[in-house]
């Protein structure tokens, strides 16, 4: 066995995998608040990338030193996807909280054409180039034969931004009334949580990362377009149902996981079937744990 090209498929996927864990956090933070499935949430991430795009141009063109272009792109990248996810849980979603559960599912897919169709006019059915925003570093050079600088970066922010939501959710304010709020929503409100800023804040952390997703993917893949939310995103949701939909822990590991059953099956089998792996291990998951890897089994009363 080639244990070197076993390494080298093995960090590919775990790149591959933080970006999905990262993206995956938003479908699962949604949903373990509102118990809703936010099909908008890869165009945000589309969204974002075109903004870091637009960004890195300008600052480019203004002579900005690329470290500050990395960080500026990115912080405006985060600003206006927040603004977006913010915009549509108020537009989309809130005015249909007590309806049936069909209606604002329908609003989702809805919302996602909107916006794809609407990057679409404003910008190019075309690829579009994007610059790697990540300056090589020459401390990263010890292990270039594995892993490039900015695959190097891409686990690094992944792994510190998962950390930071984690101590979020679990020491700060806000992050203990989202647990509330998942956990029983009208209880909650009893208690004086505010649930509608609650929800509008999940929808802007959720849209944030997957800015810092989409600066990351864009950025290492080097190219983007209207449609790139659509696949990302389809990804993600399959990470997040993995990992059990609902749970932060568990949107991390399965953004892991499907990252690296790409990643094998692509180097051992063949690269065609990178999209067969993923949904075959949608597919497994579902038939035989049903709550995903980390969820748990509601429990009905009779």
């Amino acid at each position: 066995m080639d244990w070197g090209y076993f390494k080298e498929l093995l960090m590919g996927g775990v790149v591959k995998g933080s970006i999905y864990a990262l993206i995956a956090l938003g479908y699962t933070m949604v949903y373990g608040i509102i118990e809703l499935i936010n099909f908008a949430h890869g165009e945000i991430y589309m969204i974002g990338a075109f903004t870091a795009l637009i960004a890195a141009g300008v600052l480019t063109v203004a002579g900005f030193p690329a470290w500050s272009i990395l960080i500026l792109a990115s912080a405006a990248a985060v600003v206006w996807s927040a603004s977006y996810g913010y915009t549509v849980e108020k537009i989309a979603y809130r005015p249909l909280r007590g309806a049936p559960r069909l209606s604002p599912l329908i609003s989702a897919l809805g919302m996602s054409i909107f916006l794809q169709n609407y990057v679409l006019l404003a910008q190019t059915s075309n690829f579009m180039p994007f610059k790697n925003l990540f300056p090589e570093e020459g401390f990263l050079e010890n292990i270039s034969e594995v892993l490039s600088a900015t695959e190097v970066i891409i686990i690094f922010t992944s792994a510190v931004v998962m950390i930071l939501l984690s101590l979020f959710i679990k020491y700060s304010t806000t992050g203990k009334a989202m647990r509330a709020t998942a956990q029983d929503r009208n209880m909650a409100m009893l208690v004086g949580v505010n649930v509608d800023k609650v929800i509008s804040a999940t929808f802007i952390i959720g849209s944030s990362l997957a800015a810092v997703g989409a600066v990351l993917i864009a950025s290492n893949m080097g190219q983007i377009n209207f449609f790139i939310g659509f696949i990302v995103g389809l990804k993600a949701f399959t990470a997040a149902v993995l990992g059990g939909i609902g749970s932060i822990p568990g949107a991390m590991l399965g953004g892991l996981v499907l990252g690296c059953t790409e990643s094998f099956g692509t180097g051992y089998v063949s690269s065609d079937y990178e999209d067969v792996f993923a949904f075959t291990l949608l597919v497994l998951i579902l038939i035989f744990r049903p709550a995903g890897l980390l969820g748990k089994s509601d429990i009905q009363k009779v």
